[in-house]
């Protein structure tokens, strides 16, 4: 069973220097369950190199490996999965070359990419910006929580928030019907990526036990 509730996506200036394979690597000890692979600046050959590196990485922890829009990437070194956009190859395409039993999770951006998604059999739907976030700009107006609300109602997909999580709000977010956190700076950028990984595995295991241990 896919296991979405904290997902690390890749950001190698986030990193501050130090080595990715070391970040993600720290990310995944502590407690980090997916890995997306994010590159808009490397080649082809460059892409395929890290993923392959990548890949063999995380195969020892058991942790799937998704490849960001590039479906000849993940093609290319047998990735768990992709993640596309709305801009980005189509679903129906992406599943026929992929073939059956890969990942493929798909951006909502707004509330039409949503309930377009309905039908399309996704392995999750990422909500994103669920809040405000330098990291990426070129979206639409952040959901918030009351749109996450909107988004659990109408959805029949695992949900997953990216934009502007951290440890002080992941817990409201899957207490608003979240069932995973995607994080790029809250975990490359800290001082100890593992500890942040930790902290937010808790956090976010805390909020999914809340209702049932709060419950009369």
């Amino acid at each position: 069973m896919l296991n979405l509730e904290l997902y690390l996506v890749t950001d190698e200036a986030a990193c501050l220097g130090r080595d990715f394979y070391w970040v993600v690597e720290e990310a995944v000890k502590g407690g980090v369950t997916m890995v997306q692979l994010r590159e808009k600046s490397l080649s082809t050959r460059a892409f395929i190199d890290r993923a392959k590196r990548l890949k063999d990485l995380l195969e020892t922890y058991n942790v799937p490996l998704i490849i960001n829009d590039r479906v000849d990437v993940a093609l290319a070194v047998d990735a768990d999965g992709v993640h596309i956009g709305q801009s980005d190859m189509p679903f129906q395409t992406a599943h026929r070359l992929l073939g059956e039993g890969k990942i493929i999770g798909l951006s909502a951006e707004k509330q039409s990419d949503l309930l377009e998604a309905e039908h399309w059999n996704l392995s999750y739907l990422a909500v994103s910006p669920l809040f405000a976030t330098p990291t990426k700009t070129d979206t639409e107006q952040p959901w918030e929580l009351e749109g996450l609300q909107w988004a659990r109602q109408e959805s029949r997909h695992p949900l997953v928030v990216i934009g502007g999580l951290h440890t002080g709000n992941a817990r409201e977010a899957v207490l608003n019907g979240a069932n995973g956190i995607a994080v790029v700076s809250a975990i490359c950028s800290a001082p100890s990526p593992r500890e942040a990984a930790r902290e937010l595995k808790k956090t976010i295991q805390n909020a999914i036990l809340w209702p049932t241990l709060n419950t009369p």
